[in-house]
């Protein structure tokens, strides 16, 4: 199987929507489809996550989470490692080199 580029979901739980189709639920950690752990280095079988490769992760850092939602917790590593820079953000540049 490939490896792809665009993160999936993987969670601790799984909820059944109105359509029929599996939603993630509980704990939920981005996942790249073809590899064994997550994007934040958990294994996924001995952690017991269930993969969601219909779902992308598109979760933001400013993701307000309720009770009445099904994901409980947003893994803040994954997050990190899926978000990249913001638009317009320049690189990291030295102000005063060493000579």
């Amino acid at each position: 199987m490939r490896t792809s580029s665009t993160p999936a979901v993987a969670a601790s739980s799984e909820e059944t929507g109105p359509d029929g189709v599996r939603e993630p639920g509980g704990e939920v950690h981005a996942w790249l489809p073809g590899q064994n752990q997550t994007v934040c280095g958990l294994p996924l079988s001995r952690t017991r996550l269930r993969r969601f490769p219909h779902v992308r992760f598109d979760y933001t850092g400013t993701d307000v989470l309720t009770e009445a939602d099904p994901v409980g917790w947003i893994c803040p590593r994954c997050l990190a490692a899926t978000s990249g820079r913001r638009p317009g953000e320049k690189r990291w540049v030295r102000n005063a080199p060493r000579p």
